[in-house]
């Protein structure tokens, strides 16, 4: 057996170097971008504080790493009840901004409990399929009680209120169960279920502001110097952008404050206006080859948690990318998600470099660490 700094050792020659080199990338085209972003802000130092976030994540997803996740797994639930506990929370002292109250204060850091419930969800979810010894693919029935147990935390979120993150988390949970394996029938019965329940939803569920960005989604012409205004500015920047881009700190929709919220949710629109379709594609790039390698590490995995993980993070990662850049093209409501690595804020970050922690951690233990 390997005494403890011979496992450390054995543990640092199996660092995904790969891994890191995308997640790298990424968070060096995130902190560049925002140079760029926090111009049009006056200089106020967004890329400064997007560093030393994502040096910070780095920490953690070193810290993260260190645990071996097998460890995670026997805490899921707990985990998971804890994440649960600071939603409640957020409900009893949280803070509002924007009429959302979503963010505990704790003076030098606002954090958003939400973000830290979809990575919750994950390691819940790969132990709950981890434990079960079936063959067969799942039903309704059988879904009922993860399902449950997921469903509880978006509740609380729903209620912040935030709908992007409660579909976001939902969509997670569902690209691991397909990935179990789930009857055609209850996919089937899901589907309708969910499209029966669209003017329920509409009537009773929605906030008016919620109402108003789907109208706004359906008729983007009808509203262009009102509701439509940040979405239709979004689009003018990606088609100025052209092929080439017209350079670093030289997009003039940006620049000018035409774009709001440009350092966020709408980051995207900054980088297709400086860099064009081929700075495009070269982003789309680099999020393609990190979900093929989670996806990479989920099948190299030495047991079915470690699977279910990868196949998780992948999910965390490919819902955002697709909702974020979806919105920001007029193809989507705008529901309010970051673009991973890229969005300036504290909170989302770090929860994505904890969920890439726990990718790291499957890859690295792929094999038993025995001499």
């Amino acid at each position: 057996m390997q005494g403890p700094s011979g496992k450390l050792q054995l543990l640092f020659e199996r660092i995904d170097w790969p891994l890191l080199l995308i997640v790298g990338t990424l968070g060096g085209l995130g902190v560049l971008n925002l140079y760029s972003a926090a111009s049009a802000t006056g200089g106020f130092a967004l890329h400064t504080r997007q560093a030393i976030w994502f040096l910070t994540g780095l920490g953690l997803v070193g810290l993260v790493a260190l645990v071996d996740y097998r460890v995670i797994a026997r805490w899921a639930y707990i985990i998971f009840g804890a994440v649960v506990f600071l939603l409640v929370a957020v409900l009893l002292v949280g803070t509002e901004l924007n009429g959302s109250k979503r963010w505990l204060n704790f003076g030098f850091f606002m954090m958003q409990p939400s973000e830290l419930l979809k990575v919750a969800v994950i390691i819940v979810t790969a132990r709950f399929f981890h434990d079960q010894d079936r063959s067969e693919p799942y039903g309704l029935f059988q879904l009922a009680k993860p399902l449950g147990i997921v469903g509880f935390g978006v509740f609380f979120v729903l209620i912040q209120p935030d709908l992007g993150t409660s579909l976001v988390i939902l969509a997670i949970f569902g690209t691991m169960a397909l990935f179990e394996g789930v009857r055609w029938q209850t996919i089937l019965a899901v589907v309708l279920a969910g499209l029966v329940s669209l003017p329920f939803v509409w009537s009773f569920g929605l906030k008016e502001y919620q109402k108003d960005r789907v109208i706004s989604f359906l008729n983007l012409d009808d509203d262009e110097y009102g509701k439509s205004w940040q979405v239709r500015q979004s689009i003018i920047a990606f088609g100025s952008g052209r092929m080439w881009g017209k350079g670093h700190v030289e997009g003039t929709q940006i620049q000018k404050g035409f774009v709001p919220e440009h350092e966020n949710d709408f980051v995207a629109a900054n980088w297709a206006e400086e860099h064009g379709f081929a700075g495009m594609l070269f982003l789309l790039g680099v999020y393609m080859a990190l979900l093929l390698w989670s996806l990479r590490i989920s099948s190299a995995a030495r047991d079915r948690f470690g699977a279910h993980v990868g196949v998780g993070v992948a999910a965390l990662i490919f819902w955002h990318v697709v909702v974020n850049l979806g919105m920001v093209t007029g193809m989507l409501p705008v529901v309010g998600l970051t673009l991973p690595l890229l969005s300036y804020g504290g909170s989302s970050l770090l929860t994505m470099m904890l969920a890439l922690g726990l990718l790291l951690n499957v890859s690295m233990r792929r094999k038993p660490l025995m001499a």
